[in-house]
């Protein structure tokens, strides 16, 4: 018998603005597809079962993209997931492995799509929806395999538990694979809704299957999947057959493009925007941040209503997730310790929308000097580092740092292990926010911890409510749905795209969209205000740029530094960040090398995810990833 396990929750979304519960359920045992399939409620339920093999993004223990590239560095280096930028992970012990979750979820699939046309009393539409959102997670899964092991055994069609093992299926040539999943999108995108509503929300419709192939063709087309003969001269089957086309290809970029922009017009045909400041009205009781610009960037990431997401994750995100854990330290509330590093702050722009050491007009060789915020400034007071001051609004929305405003909520009366949310602390409108110090001794500091810290000097702010309150009975965080695509991610997928197929105008079109929604110059006032030419290898280093800080926590840069072949330099160095054993200002701004955070990145290893072992023993004509 198979148990099957529903998450409900999945499918959930909050349905009015004070609701916060999710629903999570496991039915009783199905012992035969005849049960499973008896009514349309059970195979609903069978339905909403193939969507439980997706991970949880927001498991941040057992995440397996999310605090592993090099945005942040947490107090939490004994958790699962820090084994993958320690680079501690084998095909023996893999520690984080999709391989046969995915696969799991690809054969419940078929099932379905094998015995739903037996369901009494089920009308042809919702067959019809029910396959295809079947079509769907079978190209999301494949997906997903794909994007971690590079070429994959393609199954296309149930699997029968009789197959000898002589006759086991092995891996497929990276572009076959690709062009299965792209066309597995298409099969279910034909009878997928275009939007969905209430509980609903979180299903696959036409507009995410689109979303998730562009992303699928620009990964394609990327520099590790694409002509790639350095690593992969000689990955191949058993019987010699090559997995991976050695030759450049600028064909699967013009694909990537072409898919992206028909994504980004369904999308916005459907009613998708940009996320604004004026959207920000459904939280009158949040008035901080009070700048408009910051406020649209803030709530993006957490409105349950946001017009900018294409496809959610509603399950919960848990106590022990980035919420509580990026909120400065109240003992056994929340634990101080997503740490953003010096490389991923580095990355945000200064006001002036250019790089830090581009800028004529920023300091960036003394950006570690100590200075002090003018009076009434918005985004901090008091004495600080240099490189906090006229940084780019996305900066002073999504990081706190010494001298900066944390919009959080919690008040205390006792100067014990949770100083930050003491009364003389409290800034802003209606007390909504508080002024962070990281100095080792003060409000946000170390206080001789040896973790629950933030080992940079800085913390995260990105993905946490404003509204969130931490108290004497408890921290309480606001639970929303986590856009898995979004169509600020479309424009970057196209604009990327356009800059490789040297379409470079239609490019700055879409990088000026996320530019002027985040506050700063386009382009052409930008660059053209430096006398620097916007020349495609220029624009290939702005929209990677642009990627890393829009797209910052939104298990990106894992995927990305790797198709971009920069993995191997950047996640393979110790990590930089204030000295927080500082005592005063002047002893903490200085840049510090982490020395006990471990980073380590084996190329070209490391670049894919190792099959387990025992998959590979178990199969005669599976083939390990190179380096395994």
């Amino acid at each position: 018998m198979k148990k099957i396990k529903i998450l409900i929750a999945f499918l959930a979304i909050m349905l009015s603005n004070s609701c916060t519960d999710y629903l999570d359920v496991a039915p009783d045992e199905i012992a035969t597809e005849a049960e499973a399939f008896a009514n349309p409620r059970a195979a609903e339920r069978f339905l909403y079962s193939c969507y439980s093999y997706i991970p949880n993004p927001r498991v941040g223990a057992s995440s397996l993209d999310w605090f592993t590239g090099d945005e942040v560095v947490t107090a939490f280096e004994h958790e699962t997931f820090a084994k993958f930028p320690q680079g501690n992970f084998t095909a023996n012990n893999p520690v984080i492995s999709y391989w046969d979750t995915l696969f799991g979820g690809i054969k419940q699939c078929y099932r379905l799509i094998n015995n739903i046309n037996s369901v009494p009393q089920l009308d042809e539409d919702t067959k019809k929806d029910y396959i295809a959102q079947a079509n769907f997670l079978i190209g999301y899964y494949h997906f997903l395999l794909l994007r971690s092991y590079g070429p994959i055994i393609l199954v296309k069609e149930e699997p029968s538990i009789l197959t000898p093992p002589q006759d086991y299926l092995g891996r497929r040539p990276f572009d076959e694979c690709v062009d299965f999943i792209a066309a597995k999108f298409d099969e279910a995108a034909v009878n997928l809704p275009t939007d969905r509503t209430d509980i609903r929300k979180g299903l696959a419709t036409n507009v995410a299957a689109s979303a998730i192939k562009g992303r699928l063709l620009l990964y394609a087309a990327s520099p590790l999947f694409n002509g790639n003969s350095k690593f992969y001269s000689n990955f191949e089957n058993k019987d010699g057959e090559k997995l991976m086309n050695l030759n450049y290809s600028i064909q699967k970029w013009e694909l990537a493009r072409d898919a992206n922009l028909k994504a980004i017009q369904e999308a916005e045909a459907a009613g998708i925007r940009l996320y604004i400041s004026d959207d920000s009205r459904n939280f009158p009781n949040l008035p901080e941040p009070a700048d408009q610009t910051q406020r649209a960037l803030r709530f993006n990431a957490v409105d349950k209503n946001s017009k900018e997401a294409i496809w959610i994750d509603a399950r919960a995100e848990g106590r022990y997730s980035l919420q509580n854990k990026s909120r400065p330290f109240w003992t056994g509330r929340t634990w101080n310790g997503i740490a953003p590093t010096l490389a991923m702050l580095d990355r945000f722009y200064t006001e002036n929308g250019l790089p830090i050491d581009q800028d004529p007009n920023f300091e960036f060789n003394n950006r570690f000097d100590v200075v002090t915020f003018p009076a009434g400034d918005i985004n901090g007071e008091g004495e600080t580092s240099l490189m906090n001051l006229r940084r780019e609004p996305r900066y002073y929305a999504w990081i706190d740092f010494h001298g900066g405003y944390y919009e959080a909520q919690g008040q205390t009366t006792q100067a014990n292990e949770k100083w930050a949310y003491l009364p003389e602390y409290k800034r802003g409108i209606d007390n909504k926010k508080i002024v962070t110090f990281f100095t080792s001794n003060d409000n946000a500091g170390r206080h001789g911890r040896t973790n629950n810290y933030s080992p940079s000097g800085f913390l995260s702010k990105k993905g946490v409510h404003p509204g969130n309150t931490a108290s004497e009975s408890g921290s309480g965080h606001i639970e929303y749905p986590w856009a898995v695509v979004r169509l600020g991610e479309l424009y970057l997928n196209y604009a990327e795209a356009c800059v490789e197929t040297n379409n470079l105008d239609q490019a700055k079109i879409y990088i000026n969209k996320i530019r002027e929604r985040a506050g700063i110059p386009t382009l052409e006032e930008a660059w053209g205000g430096i006398g620097v030419a916007l020349t495609q290898d220029k624009l290939r280093e702005i929209v990677r740029q642009e990627r890393m800080i829009e797209l910052y926590l939104e298990h990106q840069n894992f995927w990305d530094m790797r198709r971009w072949l920069l993995a191997g330099d950047l996640f393979n160095k110790v990590p930089e960040g204030m000295n927080v054993d500082g005592t005063t200002i002047s002893s903490f701004s200085r840049k510090t090398k982490l020395t006990g955070i471990i980073r380590n990145f084996t190329t070209p290893t490391h670049y894919l995810l190792p099959i387990p072992f025992g998959e590979v023993q178990k199969n005669p004509n599976l083939v390990q990833n190179p380096g395994y």
